[in-house]
């Protein structure tokens, strides 16, 4: 459990679109086996420390002539963004994949003393 102590909780929401394979005959769309694609999101305002991300697929676009094949994640997440990971494998055929997030955590609050 993430703990937010006597600090104020921040709430950011996002949206990005991962690729789009099957107009130039990518990877995702033309591969076998294990595939990856990266992307880094950063958030609009850093938060205090690093947030709890919730990614999800807001929209996929995929062959139906094979088994449907999908695993995505945040990694690396910092107070400042996360890189959005989508992983496929095997001949899943992945034309194109949006996904949306939702970091909340730690944020800074008008009553807080600066520090400097």
């Amino acid at each position: 459990m993430l703990r937010f102590s006597h600090t104020a909780v921040g709430v950011q929401q996002g949206r990005a679109f991962l690729f789009s394979a099957f107009e130039d005959n990518g990877p995702m769309w033309t591969g076998t086996g294990p595939r990856v694609e990266r992307v880094p999101v950063s958030f609009a305002t850093p938060f205090r420390g690093p947030p709890v991300v919730h990614v999800g697929l807001s929209m996929w676009d995929i062959s139906v002539a094979a088994n449907q094949r999908v695993d995505i994640a945040a990694e690396d997440v910092t107070a400042s963004g996360f890189t959005l990971v989508f992983r496929t494998w095997a001949d899943t055929r992945v034309a194109r994949v949006r996904a949306d997030w939702l970091a909340i955590g730690p944020a800074d609050h008008v009553d807080d003393f600066a520090v400097d």
